[in-house]
Order: structure tokens, then C-alpha cells, then sequence
């Protein structure tokens, strides 16, 4: 971003005429933007101040805001000013995606401040707890995991689950009891970076049956180089072992990008209808996301056994990837079917701000790079960006600033919280929280932080419900279990 010097104004809230400053010169981080052209009058630490009129400027952290305090009234400041009271118009010098920039610098700033205003205390192994509609009680199931990334429990007799952890290893769960081995021949996996071990998922007839689903970074070779992309697989467990391995999905090798690096997606979801539904994200290249001749960048839709369903809506496309049901996706960590309504739903996170819950929707575009309500992570506007909205591209159900980075997700379908049922349950890395969403013919009508922790130990990658009815949450060393009080 450069700005034009004649544009530009000493401070905010100079008086009218309109003094111009010469020797500023943009950087493009919208914090030294801020600096240049607010802090006069709005203070260095967004804490207010006075204009050259000697009126007094409310803190942006706090407000009052005369004019809105939401997104848009925001923007709305920004680009237009109240020159009658002393706020210039920025339209001239800033872009629309620079005063998007500025919005979300301006509540990065409120979070912070907020944060250091209420003392979060540390989250204790077991804990009860007090939400808006249920009373809870949070216990440690199981302690010695690493990474876990998803939890799957067996239909069947007994109480059996498998576990998956980021480093490529999956464990057999026995009545609350890890496994001492790690399950034997699984793939290799890569897990470098963010590549790693991802999604498990038993098919919906496993009793019958026996195939479970795996999502994974495959590790390949191209031209002597290491290449990896999201892969996958079924197979049968036998003892402690995995057995009768098929590939439901592998994109060629000519696909695969470097390996390690960023955003492989990795949930799986079945549809109950012999459908399965993945992600994968765009690997760091944003530009995947709108290419329609690659994986990366896409919600995908097969068979169970792998096989192309013939209603796919690019399946007459030459120029297409088969396999692609949605696009426009950075990297969805949270995919999630409402049972009773069948409706999917995917998670993934922005750049800085913009996580979205997206519902997901045959051959739409869910607009990344293209629409983002986030910015660039140096604090710049998105190269290339349009905007927040553009005509054929799709809405989030709700977004995030700043990011809270979603990852797994699941609708509560059990019976121990009935006020509960249907709502969207999210595990959040950064922000360290447990949060429920509820949703109504696509919009979101309410939302709520049932927990949040204060350390890297209280990441959460996953939640899910199991078949009694309690919540699992998946910690970074740990799964613990959530059920109601007494």
C-alpha cells in the first residue's frame, strides 16, 4: 500500500481545511498506517485524546462510539470522516482493503486490551464449569497422547476408539486404556511442518463392515525432490494392526507440492448417503484455491469406495478436477454434517482474521484469495484481494477477527445435554477455547465460549461426540471428557 502525500493528513481529526504532511511515507503495515495518520488524535495505543480543536477523542478500545461500533459504521468512519467533528475522510488515501486492514488492526487492538483486563485462570485438569444452558463437568480420559488430531469411536460391542496423533501414529483405545504400541502398518506418513496424520473416521455400516477411513500427508518423490499432499485410505484393523488397505483418494504426483509447509485440510465426514466428504487446503498457494484443475483448495466428494459420484458438479467439466465439490477454500481444519438436516458445514482459517464456518454447498466458491476479512500476516492488505464480497462467491456463516483458528468441529447429537442438540461444537487452537455455535437455516442465531484455557497445553484440535453421549475434547497432550454436573 502507498499513499498519495497529498492525501494525507497530519492526524485524524485535524481541523478543517484540511492540513496535508508531505513527508509521510507509507510502509504498507497497517500499524505504522496507523501511526502516521490516527495516533494524533486517537493516541499511540488507541487510547483517545484530543483533536486540534481541543474535543476530546474517545478510546477505540473502549468507546464510546458515536457512529456504530460494528464492521461496517467502522468502515464507514474511515472512508468518509465526520469532517464536522473534526474526522477527515480517508476514501481518497486508503483503498477499501487498506481500511479493512485498519478495521482489524483496530480489533486486534480491542482484543488485547480485553485480554489484559480479564484474568483467565489456568484450566485444571478437571474442572466443572457453567455454561448458558447446561452445567458441566470436564475430566481427563485419557493423559498419555501427543498431538492428538482426531478420536474415533468403533461401533460394536465394548467401548473402543482409535486416536490419531500428528506425528503419524494412531493408538487403539480399550475401555478408556491406550494401547501401549502405536497401530502397525499404517503408511509412512510426512510430518514435517503442519503435515502430519490427520482425520479417522469409521464408515457409517463399520459393524458390519469393518473399513476405517484415514486422511494423511503422503509423502512422495518428484525429480529427486520430497513432495507431499493429503491422501485417503481405508483399511481393516486385526489385532493391532491395519489390514486390507485400499487409497479412496490420491491426486497424481505431478499435483503434490513441496513437502512440508502449510494447509493439507485433513477431515473426513460421511454424508450416510455412501458419500464421503474431505478437505484439502491450498498448500500456501492461494491461487490453488480458484484453480479448478488441482485438489488443493477444495472440499471433495467420492463414494465410500472411492469411486466418482456421476451428480458431482464438476464431473463434466474437461478442465476440472472430478473429485471437487466446493472451492475457494485456504485451509478447512473443521468439516461437520448435521445429521437432521443434512447439512455440511466447513471451518478454516484465514489468514490474520477472517476464520470462517462456511456452509458448504455443491460447486460454489467460497472466494479465496479473491474475498478474505482478513489481512496478510506482515499486517498488509491480501495481495490481490477485492474486497470482503464479490458477486458468485459465497458468505461465511460467520467469521473471526482476530483468528481464533478453528480446527475440528462436530454437531452434538447425543442425549446427555438435550438443550445442546444440533449446535456446532468447535475446538479452537488459538484462542485456546471450546465454543458452541447454533445455527438456523444457515445463519447463526447464537454463540458461546463454554471454556477457554490459558497455555499451549490447552489447544484444542478436536471435539466430538461420543456414544454415551459426552463431549471428548482433544488437548495437546491429553483427551478429556465432558459431561453434566450434579
Amino acid at each position: 500500500m502507498r499513499l498519495r502525500p497529498s492525501l494525507l493528513l497530519a492526524g485524524t481529526a485535524a481541523l478543517a481545511p484540511f492540513a496535508t504532511a508531505q513527508n509521510i511515507r507509507a510502509t504498507g503495515k497497517i500499524n505504522e498506517t496507523y501511526t502516521q495518520l490516527c495516533a494524533n488524535c486517537h493516541g499511540q495505543k488507541l487510547e483517545g485524546g484530543m483533536t486540534p480543536g481541543n474535543n476530546k477523542v474517545p478510546s477505540l478500545l473502549t468507546g464510546p462510539f458515536l457512529h456504530g461500533d460494528d464492521d461496517a459504521s467502522l468502515a464507514k468512519s474511515i472512508k468518509a470522516g465526520y469532517p464536522e467533528k473534526e474526522m477527515p475522510p480517508w476514501g481518497g488515501a486508503l483503498s477499501d482493503t487498506d481500511i479493512r486492514a485498519m478495521v482489524i488492526f483496530i480489533r486486534e487492538q480491542q482484543f488485547k486490551f480485553k485480554q489484559g483486563q480479564t484474568k483467565i485462570e489456568k484450566l485444571p485438569d478437571s474442572f466443572a464449569g457453567k455454561s448458558q444452558l447446561h452445567n458441566f463437568q470436564l475430566n481427563t480420559w485419557i493423559s498419555d497422547v501427543i498431538e492428538p488430531w482426531s478420536l474415533a469411536f468403533l461401533p460394536g460391542p465394548g467401548n473402543k476408539a482409535i486416536v490419531t496423533e500428528k506425528l503419524g501414529y494412531a493408538y487403539l483405545i480399550d475401555n478408556g486404556k491406550r494401547a501401549a504400541r502405536p497401530l502397525l502398518g499404517l503408511p509412512a506418513v510426512d510430518t514435517t511442518s503442519q503435515a502430519g496424520l490427520y482425520d479417522v473416521v469409521p464408515h457409517p455400516d463399520y459393524a458390519k463392515n469393518g473399513w476405517v477411513y484415514f486422511a494423511f500427508s503422503d509423502p512422495q518423490a518428484r525429480g529427486g525432490q520430497p513432495v507431499a499432499l493429503t491422501r485417503i485410505i481405508r483399511g481393516k484393523i486385526k489385532g493391532n494392526a491395519l489390514v486390507e488397505q485400499e487409497t479412496i483418494f490420491q491426486a497424481p504426483v505431478e499435483m503434490y507440492p513441496k513437502a512440508g509447509g502449510p494447509h493439507y485440510g485433513g477431515r473426513i465426514v460421511f454424508d450416510g448417503k455412501g458419500h464421503l466428504f474431505f478437505t484439502i487446503g491450498d498448500r500456501g498457494t492461494a491461487a490453488n484455491a480458484q484453480n479448478l484443475a488441482v485438489a488443493m483448495g477444495k472440499v471433495h466428494r467420492l463414494k465410500d469406495d472411492g469411486s466418482l459420484p456421476a451428480d458431482n458438479p464438476f464431473v463434466k467439466d474437461d478442465k476440472a478436477l472430478k473429485s471437487i465439490w466446493s472451492y475457494g477454500h485456504r485451509n478447512p481444519q473443521g468439516l461437520a454434517l448435521n445429521s437432521a438436516t443434512g447439512d455440511l458445514y466447513d471451518l478454516e482459517h484465514g489468514p490474520r482474521g477472517g476464520d470462517e464456518v462456511n456452509h458448504v454447498l455443491p460447486g460454489r466458491n467460497y472466494g479465496w484469495p479473491v474475498i478474505s476479512y482478513g489481512m496478510d500476516y506482515p499486517g498488509t492488505p491480501m495481495a490481490g484481494s477485492e474486497g470482503t464480497a464479490k458477486a458468485g462467491m459465497e458468505q461465511p456463516v460467520t467469521f473471526w477477527v482476530p483468528s481464533i483458528a478453528p480446527c475440528g468441529a462436530n454437531f452434538y447429537a447425543g442425549d446427555l445435554f438435550p438443550k445442546w442438540k444440533g449446535h456446532l461444537f468447535v475446538a479452537t487452537l488459538a484462542a485456546k477455547e471450546l465454543r458452541r455455535l447454533e445455527i438456523q437455516g444457515g445463519k447463526l442465531v447464537a454463540q458461546e465460549v463454554i471454556f477457554k484455557g490459558e497455555t499451549d497445553s490447552n489447544r484444542i484440535r478436536h471435539v466430538i461426540g461420543g456414544p454415551d453421549g459426552a463431549l471428548y475434547v482433544l488437548f495437546r497432550e491429553r483427551i478429556a471428557k465432558l459431561t453434566p454436573a450434579e
